[in-house]
Protein backbone atom coordinates (compact mmCIF):
# COMPACT_ATOMS: atom_id res chain seq x y z
CA UNK A 1 0.00 0.00 0.00
CA UNK A 2 1.39 3.26 -0.95
CA UNK A 3 2.08 6.08 2.07
CA UNK A 4 -0.81 7.57 2.77
CA UNK A 5 -0.98 7.84 6.39
CA UNK A 6 -2.41 11.88 6.10
CA UNK A 7 -5.07 10.29 4.52
CA UNK A 8 -8.97 9.56 5.85
CA UNK A 9 -9.25 5.67 7.20
CA UNK A 10 -12.26 6.20 4.53
CA UNK A 11 -9.80 7.95 1.66
CA UNK A 12 -7.25 4.71 2.52
CA UNK A 13 -9.96 1.86 1.48
CA UNK A 14 -11.44 3.87 -1.36
CA UNK A 15 -8.04 3.98 -2.62
CA UNK A 16 -7.63 -0.16 -1.79
CA UNK A 17 -10.89 -0.80 -3.47
CA UNK A 18 -10.06 1.17 -6.69
CA UNK A 19 -6.76 -0.17 -7.30
CA UNK A 20 -8.35 -3.94 -6.62
CA UNK A 21 -10.62 -2.94 -9.10
CA UNK A 22 -7.97 -1.67 -11.62
CA UNK A 23 -5.95 -5.52 -11.05
CA UNK A 24 -9.01 -7.19 -11.32
CA UNK A 25 -10.44 -5.72 -14.38
CA UNK A 26 -6.80 -6.25 -16.34
CA UNK A 27 -7.04 -9.55 -15.08
CA UNK A 28 -10.38 -10.12 -16.23
CA UNK A 29 -9.41 -8.87 -19.96
CA UNK A 30 -6.88 -11.77 -20.25
CA UNK A 31 -9.58 -14.41 -18.94
CA UNK A 32 -12.07 -12.69 -21.38
CA UNK A 33 -9.35 -12.72 -24.27
CA UNK A 34 -8.29 -16.55 -23.57
CA UNK A 35 -12.35 -17.10 -23.17
CA UNK A 36 -13.00 -15.84 -26.93
CA UNK A 37 -16.55 -15.48 -28.38
CA UNK A 38 -18.79 -13.06 -26.48
CA UNK A 39 -15.99 -12.42 -23.64
CA UNK A 40 -13.94 -10.95 -26.23
CA UNK A 41 -16.13 -8.63 -27.81
CA UNK A 42 -14.59 -4.93 -28.01
CA UNK A 43 -17.39 -3.37 -26.17
CA UNK A 44 -16.90 -5.83 -23.50
CA UNK A 45 -12.85 -5.44 -23.45
CA UNK A 46 -13.39 -2.00 -23.82
CA UNK A 47 -15.78 -1.92 -20.98
CA UNK A 48 -12.68 -3.64 -18.58
CA UNK A 49 -10.40 -1.46 -19.76
CA UNK A 50 -11.98 1.84 -19.17
CA UNK A 51 -13.35 0.80 -15.57
CA UNK A 52 -9.30 -0.33 -14.76
CA UNK A 53 -8.21 2.96 -16.18
CA UNK A 54 -10.80 4.84 -13.86
CA UNK A 55 -9.96 2.87 -10.61
CA UNK A 56 -6.65 3.99 -11.30
CA UNK A 57 -6.86 7.52 -11.94
CA UNK A 58 -9.29 8.12 -8.89
CA UNK A 59 -6.67 6.22 -6.99
CA UNK A 60 -4.08 8.04 -8.10
CA UNK A 61 -6.65 11.55 -7.52
CA UNK A 62 -6.97 10.59 -3.60
CA UNK A 63 -3.18 9.60 -2.92
CA UNK A 64 -2.51 13.08 -4.81
CA UNK A 65 -4.99 14.84 -2.75
CA UNK A 66 -6.47 16.38 -5.71
CA UNK A 67 -9.40 18.70 -5.74
CA UNK A 68 -11.16 16.74 -8.68
CA UNK A 69 -11.30 13.66 -6.85
CA UNK A 70 -14.78 14.09 -5.69
CA UNK A 71 -15.55 13.77 -9.20
CA UNK A 72 -13.50 11.41 -10.04
CA UNK A 73 -14.95 8.61 -7.57
CA UNK A 74 -18.10 10.14 -9.27
CA UNK A 75 -17.53 8.65 -12.48
CA UNK A 76 -15.59 5.82 -10.90
CA UNK A 77 -18.58 4.60 -9.15
CA UNK A 78 -20.88 5.28 -12.60
CA UNK A 79 -18.35 3.01 -14.80
CA UNK A 80 -17.92 0.53 -11.97
CA UNK A 81 -21.58 -0.27 -11.24
CA UNK A 82 -21.87 -0.62 -15.40
CA UNK A 83 -18.99 -3.18 -15.83
CA UNK A 84 -20.32 -4.99 -12.41
CA UNK A 85 -23.62 -5.46 -14.51
CA UNK A 86 -22.29 -6.24 -17.83
CA UNK A 87 -19.63 -8.62 -16.15
CA UNK A 88 -22.69 -10.63 -14.08
CA UNK A 89 -24.68 -10.88 -17.02
CA UNK A 90 -21.93 -12.80 -18.65
CA UNK A 91 -20.72 -14.70 -15.42
CA UNK A 92 -22.62 -17.90 -16.03
CA UNK A 93 -21.30 -19.39 -13.21
CA UNK A 94 -17.58 -18.09 -14.11
CA UNK A 95 -15.91 -17.23 -10.70
CA UNK A 96 -13.59 -14.62 -12.63
CA UNK A 97 -16.77 -13.08 -14.17
CA UNK A 98 -18.25 -13.00 -10.43
CA UNK A 99 -15.21 -12.20 -8.42
CA UNK A 100 -14.84 -9.12 -10.98
CA UNK A 101 -18.25 -8.10 -10.39
CA UNK A 102 -18.08 -7.73 -6.88
CA UNK A 103 -14.92 -5.63 -7.01
CA UNK A 104 -16.44 -3.51 -8.88
CA UNK A 105 -19.29 -3.02 -6.75
CA UNK A 106 -16.88 -2.61 -3.72
CA UNK A 107 -15.32 0.21 -5.36
CA UNK A 108 -18.32 1.98 -6.27
CA UNK A 109 -19.93 1.70 -3.17
CA UNK A 110 -16.52 3.19 -1.61
CA UNK A 111 -16.35 5.83 -4.75
CA UNK A 112 -19.98 6.67 -3.59
CA UNK A 113 -18.77 7.34 -0.65
CA UNK A 114 -15.85 10.02 -1.62
CA UNK A 115 -17.74 11.65 -4.51
CA UNK A 116 -20.65 12.49 -1.44
CA UNK A 117 -18.03 13.20 1.22
CA UNK A 118 -17.78 17.00 0.23
CA UNK A 119 -21.16 17.66 -0.73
Amino acid sequence: MPHTKNLSSEMQHCIQECLACHAICLETVQHCLGLGGKHAKPKHIGMLLSCAEICHTSATFMLQSSDFHEQTCGLCAEVCHACAKECEQMAAGDHTMIQCADACRRCARSCEKMAHAMA
